[in-house]
This record gives C-alpha cells, structure tokens and sequence, in this order.
C-alpha cells in the first residue's frame, strides 16, 4: 500500500540491502514499480529459495535461490550480538540496540545477501542477468518481512532460536540479575502488597511410645 514497500525495521533492511546492488540499479527501478503496482501475484518463501509469479505483458515464473549464511559468518554474528538482544519480541520487533541493528545489517558479513550469493530464473524472454520480475520478487521479500520476519532466518537457513539463545545466554552477570524481578518489585509495579508467604505448617512431633509395665515376676513354688 502506499509508496513504500516496506514499513518495518526487518523488512526496510532487505529493501535496503537491495540498494547496494549497483550492478542492478536499472532493473531494481523497474521492479520497485511492478512491486508497488501490484504486479508480485504470488510469493513463497521457503529455506534458500524464493519462488513468484509475477504479471507483466503475461504471467511470468521466478525461481530464487540465495546461499545459507556461512557457518564461521553465523557464529561471528552470534558472537558479537551477545547481551544485545532482550527477546523474541524484541528480536522479530527491530527493538535492537544500534549496534547490533548494524551488525545484523552489515554488508556481506550480516544476514542479509550480497549479489553473489543470488542465482535465479525467470521464465520471461528478457535475457539480462537480473530481469525486472526478478527485482520485484526480491522486493516483495521486503513486504512479506513486514509481517513474517523470522523467514528472513528460514530464508538464510540459520535458527532465529539459537541466535537468541546465544544472545541471552552470554548475558553479563548483572545485566541477568537486573531482568529478575523480586517480591518488593513486583508489588511496586502491580501497585498492591504482597503479603509475606506463611511457613509451611510444622510437622507433628511424632509420638513415644510409652513402654508397657513389665509383668510381675512369679513367686516359684516351695520344694
């Protein structure tokens, strides 16, 4: 809708990741037009490929692949994000510290492609090496992200999960300590009193027995 293709922190990125393609400059105009008219009529995107339909003078078949994230890359990447990331939510929100927004975007060692990672096809007779339904079904990745961001990590075949296990599990000590919540806190956000919690009721004190009187010892009887 509108002008812009993307709206969100994931998906302007892949948008502007596109930009630096300056090879494709001409191409990436006209895809840009057919994105915004409505001309993407069909996009999937699964881990490594992206597959579109897209209408010009006839409906056009495109088939995208993209290389996963290197594996050395994807470790440096969850290196250096560490303690930078609070949650999923966060995470898939763009609610990032700038530096890890610009490591996650950096070009060629973040998680978005550089041209040589591309290959693709299209079933149009435009012989040049990016055709315009191409461009626009890598800029429709940008709108899908909007609202999925997290194919971004299927697309790269990388785990949104271990980058935020990783993220959250090299948390500087006092960083962790300061997201746990005591009682007092908790009371002070919700506004109310906490009442202290009662001690666990005390075990009986298990009962003697009382010993039973010996019998009385029976006089032997006289020889």
């Amino acid at each position: 809708a509108g002008r812009k293709i993307a709206q969100t922190f994931w998906g302007k990125a892949w948008c502007d990741n596109l930009e630096r393609y300056r090879d494709f400059a001409y191409r990436l105009e006209r895809g840009r037009s057919y994105v915004r008219s409505g001309s993407v009529i069909d996009l999937q995107v699964a881990a490594g490929k992206i597959a579109a339909r897209v209408s010009g003078s006839s409906l056009y078949e495109v088939a995208i692949e993209i290389d996963a994230v290197a594996r050395d890359a994807w470790r440096a990447i969850q290196r250096d994000c560490a303690g930078g990331i609070g949650s999923r939510i966060d995470l898939l929100g763009g609610k990032l510290s700038q530096p890890v927004m610009t490591r996650l975007c950096a070009a060629g060692t973040g998680l978005f492609p550089v041209p040589s990672a591309l290959r693709f096809r299209c079933s149009c007779p435009d012989v040049a090496s990016m055709c315009k339904h191409v461009a626009a079904a890598m800029y429709g990745v940008g709108a899908r992200l909007d609202h999925a961001p997290e194919l971004l990590f299927t697309l790269r075949r990388v785990s949104l999960d271990e980058l935020l296990a990783a993220a959250l599990g090299e948390l500087p000590a006092g960083l962790a300590a300061a997201r746990v919540l005591a009682s007092d806190g908790l009371g002070a956000l919700f506004g109310i009193e906490l009442a202290e919690a009662a001690p666990p009721p005390r075990a009986p004190a298990s009962k003697r027995a009382t010993p039973k009187p010996a019998a009385p010892a029976r006089a032997k009887p006289a020889k």
